[in-house]
This record gives structure tokens, C-alpha cells and sequence, in this order.
């Protein structure tokens, strides 16, 4: 049984939650000694897996996932999310709408704009080979982990819903596939839920993020042997559905306490499972990283590479973590403090999770 963690993303060079003069080097200069300085490689020194997320934003290219394969060690594994016409719909349209005018096209009847988006966001066959086409070199070169289909939570339980996403597992076969419901229609009919997702080996994406009125109801047990996938995107209730930036949701740190209880699900189900995944979406200035490497140490899993003086100052966290090494740098590349960092002071709570039935045994630039 094999255990496997690490961050939803390995890129982030700009905003306010960038992980330069963190986790990477504050620059990229040939003053500094970093101007070859790859991302990718130095990551793949600390975890053994990535989400990948960018494929979300534009389907994967062949070329880039080739890249990705050799810059990597044998044995490490890139889980893909799909491409956003998949699973939002009306977001890939709202790019869509702003290509069209990008491209001065803006004086289209309304209708015929509909019309040309709504064609626009039909799945074609075309698509499907698209993005098969563009994770080959990691299926090929055995570093493919699983594929995560993750919807919105307007992504409700209807008859409509399950035939689509019926269809899309069914395109989707030969690949191990992790489904990210949010909504709680999905969860209210457990049962129907579940025997699609196991009838097409499908896993049900365990997710922790702050809950609303309709939020899904797990008890983040495996709903299949062959793979478990567990996401934690944070709690920083107060900016998950208002801020001024994307990033700024993400921008969490759950505490020793908090992770606990996640590890101890993720030591559980590998006793179940032939794989797990876990992976932390908190990426703001690295918390994710931060928060992988406490896992990593909660579930007696070796701690490896030099973490940056940097990032062990901004987070003592990582200071008290047995068997992590620290690799100074000069102070240039330290960088300024990131600002506030929610924790678990004065957090909300996760209320309203399922117990364990005893029936059921942008800038995100890789």
C-alpha cells in the first residue's frame, strides 16, 4: 500500500502568496546564482507527487507533459485535473466571451453569441482525444497518478448531472479517476452516488474547505480499493467566497492539531486501499508545502530535501519537524514577510461531516 503527498500546484511566481523567496529563490538572475533555478526538479527533491492545475485552464500539451516526466525522478507520480470544459461549463464560456471580443467580434446579436458559446462548450470527441493526447508522455512514462474531475457546487444531483458525468468516467476508463462533488445533493442520495462512481472504479474525492448551507456531507472513508484521493484546500472561511484576489482563499495554515485528524483517515485508509493521495491546496506563500511536510511527519513518512531557512523562519511549524534538513541561503533570497497568515485562531469549524457509517467499508503556471 503506498501513500503519497504533496501540493495542488508547484508554480506560483507572482502575488502576494508567491512561493519565491519561500519555498524557491527570490530570484531568477544570474547575480544571484539562480537564473537556472527550475521549479519543477527542486520539488520533485521534497515530495513524491504534484496536482497538476494548470491543465485545468488550457488542455494539456504533449510536449510540456514530456518535460514534466524527465525533470521528475523515477517513481514520481502527476495527478491531472481536467480541462474546465469538462466540469465548468459556464466558465469555460465566460473565457470563451472574452476571447470572442479579444478578437473584435463583440458586435454579434446576443443570440448568436449564445448560440456560438453554448455550441462552444459542447464535449466533442475531439476534446477527449485532445487531452489523452497531452498526458500520454506521463502514462507512457509511468509517472501518470490519477485524473481529478472536480465540479462546482452548482454541479447539483439531478438526472441531467448523472448522465454527464456517467459519460465522461465512461470516456475516461483506462485512466483511474477521483470525482470532486461539493454540493450536498450528492451526498443526501449516498447510496445512488456511490454505486455510479464504484461502478466506473471511480474515487470520491475526500475534500476539506469551508462549508455553506449546501456544502456535501463526507465521512472521508475510501469508496473503492484501488485508489483514495484526499484534497484539503483550508479554511480561511472569511475570504472563500469574497476576496480581492483568487489566491487570497487559500491563504491558510492548518495547525499540528487540525491535521491530525486527517492523518490518522490517511493512515486508516491505506490499510483499505492499494494507493492514496493526498494533497494540500493551501498554497498561499507555501502553507501548502508547510502543511505537506507536517503529513508527511504525523504519518512516519521520510521528510526529504533541504527545506530554505527562509521558510523554516516564516513557519517555526517546520523547526520542530523530526528529520527535516535546512539549506540556508543568503538573506537576498529570503524576501519580505507574507502579511497575515489565517490559522486555526478564531477559525469556523468543519460542523456537519458524516461520521463514519459502519456500512461503508489561477496563477497556477506548471
Amino acid at each position: 500500500m503506498s501513500l503519497r503527498i504533496g501540493t495542488s500546484g508547484w508554480s506560483y511566481p507572482s502575488g502576494k502568496g508567491t512561493w519565491n523567496g519561500l519555498f524557491y529563490p527570490a530570484t531568477r538572475s544570474v547575480r544571484d546564482g539562480t537564473k537556472g533555478f527550475d521549479e519543477l526538479r527542486f520539488y520533485s527533491e521534497h515530495f513524491d507527487t504534484v496536482e497538476v492545475n494548470s491543465t485545468f485552464y488550457g488542455q494539456p500539451r504533449a510536449d510540456v507533459a514530456r518535460s514534466w516526466a524527465e525533470r521528475t525522478p523515477p517513481g514520481f507520480e502527476f495527478s491531472v485535473k481536467l480541462y474546465q470544459k469538462f466540469t465548468h461549463p459556464k466558465m469555460f464560456k465566460e473565457a470563451a466571451l472574452k476571447s470572442v471580443h479579444r478578437q473584435g467580434l463583440e458586435g454579434l446579436p446576443s443570440k448568436t453569441e449564445d448560440s456560438l458559446l453554448d455550441l462552444l462548450a459542447e464535449v466533442t470527441q475531439s476534446d477527449l482525444d485532445d487531452f489523452r493526447a497531452g498526458i500520454e508522455p506521463l502514462a507512457s512514462a509511468g509517472k501518470l497518478g490519477a485524473l481529478l474531475a472536480q465540479f462546482p457546487p452548482s454541479f447539483k444531483n439531478d438526472e441531467r448531472s448523472r448522465d454527464y458525468l456517467a459519460r465522461l468516467l465512461r470516456a475516461f476508463a483506462d485512466y483511474p479517476v477521483a470525482v470532486e462533488l461539493r454540493h450536498r445533493s450528492w451526498s443526501d442520495a449516498v447510496a445512488e452516488t456511490l454505486s455510479m462512481l464504484n461502478a466506473f472504479r471511480a474515487a470520491w474525492t475526500q475534500i476539506d474547505e469551508p462549508k455553506f448551507r449546501f456544502s456535501i456531507r463526507q465521512n472521508f472513508l475510501p469508496n473503492v480499493t484501488s485508489f483514495y484521493y484526499m484534497r484539503l484546500h483550508g479554511r480561511n472561511a472569511a475570504q472563500w467566497w469574497r476576496h480581492d484576489k483568487s489566491e487570497d482563499r487559500y491563504n491558510y495554515l492548518y495547525s499540528g492539531a487540525e491535521l491530525r485528524e486527517f492523518a490518522d483517515i490517511a493512515g486508516a485508509a491505506q490499510t483499505l486501499v492499494k494507493k492514496s493521495y493526498l494533497y494540500t491546496n493551501n498554497h498561499f506563500s507555501a502553507k501548502s508545502v508547510v502543511n505537506a511536510v507536517m503529513l508527511k511527519a504525523q504519518l512516519g513518512e521520510p521528510i526529504e530535501g533541504e527545506y530554505p531557512d527562509a521558510l523554516v523562519e516564516e513557519y517555526p511549524e517546520l523547526a520542530a519537524t523530526p528529520g527535516l534538513q535546512r539549506e540556508a541561503r543568503p538573506t537576498l533570497l529570503a524576501g519580505p514577510l507574507r502579511g497575515t497568515r489565517p490559522t486555526s485562531e478564531a477559525r469556523p469549524t468543519t460542523a456537519g461531516a458524516l461520521r463514519r457509517p459502519r456500512s461503508i467499508s489561477r496563477s497556477r503556471g506548471e
